[in-house]
């Protein structure tokens, strides 16, 4: 925890583009983990690097893998006949 960054809702929501309400929402519901300091909300990088699509969690890589399957099961047939194009 020592060697980690921080950023708070405000500062992620500038990052991201999107309102502090936004942010604050996904927070509430859990779709993005933070601490609650005092009356402050922190988010650590490793999350923010998540959010960014610079790195990719287990749980992230098995959603990735399911939809590209459903994708193959789904579009198989299209997808090979636009390959041949």
């Amino acid at each position: 925890m020592v060697n980690e960054r921080y950023l708070t809702i405000p500062e992620l929501a500038k990052l991201l583009g999107v309102s502090r309400i936004a942010i604050y929402n996904r927070v509430r519901k859990g779709q993005i983990p933070a601490t609650k300091i005092g009356r402050t909300y922190i988010i650590t990088d490793k999350t923010i690097a998540n959010i960014l699509g610079k790195e990719v969690t287990r749980s992230g890589k098995k959603r990735i893998d399911a939809a590209v399957r459903k994708t193959v099961r789904e579009y198989g047939q299209v997808l090979k006949q636009l390959g041949k194009e």
